[in-house]
């Protein structure tokens, strides 16, 4: 495996700003003061990434409630992000970054094992970020599906 950069808890999240499915610029600065999750995922409308955003949507509603801002982050252009938004019915913002260069300063491009061939691509990752802009949580690899509900367990959303 290469020695790409990864994050840890109590790093500083690195800063972004990016455009989401509406053209709206989105940045992690925004959220200051607030618990947020920014999950990183290879592809809008994909089997896998579809599971996992439509698991953030089902359970926004409790996130939000516990003060925590969900964003998703994929290569995605915003055409393309706002027709998954629209087909899923996903009511927290997606962020676009074609150059992947926010996907590999967090740790989510690089390196990965795909059918047993070593790959570049995105790395499903997860981070919880604390109202200091802290990472709290850092996971790589998460699968997509019932990620969502053992995140929430970890943050004692849930018994």
């Amino acid at each position: 495996m290469s020695d790409q950069q990864r994050l840890s808890p109590g790093d500083t999240a690195p800063d972004f700003t990016l455009v989401d499915s509406e053209g709206n610029k989105v940045s992690l600065s925004d959220f200051r003061g607030r618990h947020v999750v920014v999950y990183f995922y290879p592809a809008a409308g994909t089997p896998g990434c579809t599971k996992q955003a439509c698991d953030f949507r089902d359970n926004l509603a409790e996130l939000n409630g516990a003060g925590y801002q969900v964003l998703g982050i994929s290569p995605d252009k915003p055409e393309k992000l706002a027709k998954f938004v629209e087909s899923e019915q996903l009511t927290f913002p997606l962020l676009s970054d074609p150059d992947k260069s926010v996907l590999t300063v967090w740790g989510a491009f690089g390196e990965k094992k795909n059918y047993g061939r070593v790959v570049q691509g995105v790395i499903r990752s997860t981070f919880v970020v604390d109202p200091e802009g802290k990472i709290a949580k850092a996971l790589y690899n998460v699968r997509a599906t019932g990620h969502v509900a053992k995140l929430m367990k970890d943050l004692s959303l849930t018994s």
